[in-house]
């Protein structure tokens, strides 16, 4: 029997609100994978619709975690980076891909930090050229257009998007380091919404779309990275593992779309994970 894999994920911990490591570490265990954990933060919530949520930094832990690591000699399969809130986060966890990435190991960076075409409030105007550097160490990058053109130092451009700006943008972050980049809320009609993707392997870009559920929902992007991620690290080529990425995304919008559950709380990806599993192609206890 293949030996399981196993992943790092590099995450704040939102206790309510579906996200981050909430969302990273069920997805990724559904795909069979061992999945490992490092906490940049712990909040009450997640931040988006909700205020006077708590906040407590972790960056201090994170080398005082790496150095036992360190003494029981682990390494990982792929690493997987979500929101990180400083430069200091960046630094350190640039030190832990460095140090724990093992040999043909995968690394994902979802730059987290702007939307909409505007960066973070807790962030800096500089703070894109620190996550580009780390960036530059991924095999795989996975922001949204926002993000992306925060990268790239271009102006940012509202939807829909056509092929020739997408394409630059695709292959503009491709030149930077990362052999494989996932362009997140593409959009070339308002029917349907998904990604871009760019693999450099075959030099190829496609698109990769889905029917669009109005509403804003908090923690789709978490939900689709690790989905993406989880059908990559079982072998799936990236566009046919972008395809089960979209599609798991949009029914989980869909189901919390039905059910009326507040958006901040995240979406309904629980009740999606034996299709996904499925999708995978895993047996289940069942058979």
């Amino acid at each position: 029997m293949e030996q399981q894999k196993k992943i790092l994920a590099i995450h704040d911990l939102s206790c309510v609100g579906k996200c981050s490591l909430t969302v990273a570490l069920p997805v990724l265990s559904a795909a069979g994978i061992e999945t490992d954990v490092m906490p940049t933060a712990v909040l009450s919530t997640q931040t988006g619709g909700f205020t006077g949520y708590t906040f407590r930094d972790l960056t201090e832990d994170i080398p005082k975690i790496a150095a036992h690591w360190r003494s029981i000699g682990l390494r990982f399969d792929a690493i997987y980076t979500g929101y990180l809130g400083s430069y200091a986060q960046l630094a350190a966890v640039s030190r832990l891909i460095d140090e724990f990435r093992g040999e043909r190991a995968l690394v994902c960076v979802d730059p987290v930090m702007a939307d909409g075409g505007r960066l973070y409030e807790s962030f800096r105007p500089d703070f894109p050229c620190g996550m580009a550097k780390l960036c530059a160490k991924a095999d795989l990058v996975v922001p949204n257009v926002t993000e992306a053109a925060f990268l790239l130092g271009e102006p940012y451009r509202e939807g829909p998007y056509g092929k020739a700006y997408l394409a630059g943008l695709l292959h503009g972050l491709a030149a930077r380091g990362p052999r494989k980049v996932v362009l997140t809320g593409v959009w070339t009609e308002r029917a349907h919404i998904g990604c871009a993707v760019y693999d450099g392997e075959t030099d190829k870009a496609d698109l990769v779309l889905g029917d669009r559920v109005e509403g804003l929902y908090h923690g789709t992007g978490d939900v689709f990275a690790s989905a993406l991620l989880g059908a990559l690290l079982n072998g799936f080529p990236l566009l046919r593992a972008a395809r089960i990425g979209v599609d798991f995304t949009e029914g989980c919008i869909r189901r919390t779309h039905d059910a009326g559950t507040d958006p901040r709380l995240g979406v309904n990806f629980e009740a999606g994970l034996p299709r996904y599993i499925r999708s995978l192609g895993l047996e289940t206890d069942d058979g």
